[in-house]
């Protein structure tokens, strides 16, 4: 095959070979980024709720709990996957560049061996000032010296671009070497997942049984967890409908506005409300650290088919002597006891409030101002069964909103 058409579907092929090689870059690091989060869910799942084993707890706790270590095993195992997946492509793709850069390299020897031939057969200074000598016009002459010139340039280049391709080629290999090891530990690290998932499902199975043999009793414990929850909740809207009332009584509102569900908005608050919207999906945890256990909304019991369950809020399992911080700037608009969760704060946002549930020292007062990730008060760690539990919501006016659309990464 001529040299120029070899060059040419090697640069076709290599023009290709980049695109995907400098889009596979960001996707890699996406998948890293999102394995590292997925393996510091699961030490603090392991970490934050080992020390409810040692405690009494019920079987459905441990069930829950054991659910919740799967799914994230299961998410790990798959971003691990996708990323050996994606450094086979790259290691493929390389290897396909080594195949064409030793083929062109091979062509440049080829005719830099030729170049150096036809020196040898006129290297002599004799030779070139005949050739220069037998020109028949002195502009022959000069074009001659011209040749001579490019042909002594074209032969150092050739030289200088099979000196550039060899380091680019030994570049290639050992970055191929990194790759290969980069993708053998993702490997093993999968095992190690697939076999440590096994385990936990084992341990689901046995688990289940002991729910399955006697699931009326269990099914009748959740309806009363879920009452209770009702209960709770049920405070809690009556109380941001009483503060909205408070507050919009003491903004100056008509006796519409003061029986109205929503806030009266100062430019002030709706500046504040506007900031708080922008930051949807970037605002920091409640907790410095925390695995969520609860999600908002109603959900499928994990291993109870008949069963489902619905959260106000988000119930986020964190380090005992743990503190609640605020999520955003903002207003204390009240801070109550609540039957059966201790205390909650509540912090508004101009027309959106945060509150944090199952606070058994507080930090703050109504009235007083807050600042984002401020210390607000001390979660409370449940002496029977250890657990550290916050329950965590967001409201706009009286409409509940799933703080997994709010909070950076939850």
């Amino acid at each position: 095959m001529p040299y120029k058409l070899k060059h040419i579907l090697f640069c076709i092929t290599l023009m290709f070979s980049a695109q995907l090689l400098f889009a596979q870059p960001a996707k890699q690091a996406e998948l890293e980024q999102q394995r590292q989060k997925l393996q510091d869910e699961i030490r603090q799942i392991n970490t934050l709720l080992r020390s409810t084993r040692q405690q009494e707890q019920s079987v459905l706790t441990q069930v829950e709990n054991i659910a919740s270590r799967i799914q994230v095993r299961e998410n790990l195992i798959r971003v691990t996957n996708q990323q050996a997946n994606l450094i086979t492509r790259e290691i493929n793709a390389n290897q396909s560049r080594i195949q064409q850069m030793r083929n062109e390299l091979e062509v440049l020897k080829e005719d830099y061996a030729k170049l150096i031939v036809q020196t040898y057969k006129s290297r002599s200074d004799q030779s070139r000032i005949m050739f220069l000598l037998s020109s028949e016009s002195f502009l022959q002459a000069y074009k001659r010296v011209q040749y001579m010139q490019q042909y002594a340039s074209h032969r150092k280049k050739q030289g200088e671009e099979i000196e550039s391709k060899t380091l680019e080629l030994q570049e290639l290999n050992q970055n191929l070497l990194v790759q290969q090891r980069q993708q053998q530990a993702l490997i093993e690290e999968n095992r190690i997942a697939r076999n440590q998932l096994l385990e936990e499902r084992k341990q689901q199975e046995e688990l289940m049984a002991t729910l399955r043999r006697d699931e009326s009793k269990y099914a009748a414990q959740i309806r009363e967890r879920q009452r209770e929850a009702a209960a709770i909740d049920k405070q809690i809207e009556d109380l941001i409908k009483a503060a909205i009332a408070e507050a919009n009584r003491a903004a100056g509102g008509t006796a519409r506005e003061r029986a109205s569900t929503t806030f009266v908005m100062t430019a002030e608050a709706k500046a504040l409300a506007a900031n708080f919207t922008g930051n949807k999906g970037k605002l920091p945890w409640p907790v410095e650290r925390g695995v969520v256990v609860t999600r908002f909304g109603t959900t499928q019991h994990p291993t109870l088919p008949n069963i489902k369950t619905y959260s106000s809020g988000v119930e986020i399992a964190t380090e005992e002597g743990a503190k609640a911080r605020a999520a955003f700037d903002g207003e204390v608009l009240a801070v109550t006891v609540i039957r059966g969760a201790n205390r909650a704060v509540q912090i508004r946002h101009g027309d959106y409030i945060t509150v944090y549930q199952n606070i058994d020292e507080v930090y703050v007062k109504r009235g007083d101002k807050v600042t984002t990730k401020q210390e607000i008060g001390r979660v409370f760690t449940n002496p029977t069964t250890g657990r550290t539990i916050l329950k965590f919501l967001i409201f706009q006016n009286t409409n509940k909103l799933n703080p997994a659309d709010w909070i950076f990464q939850m």
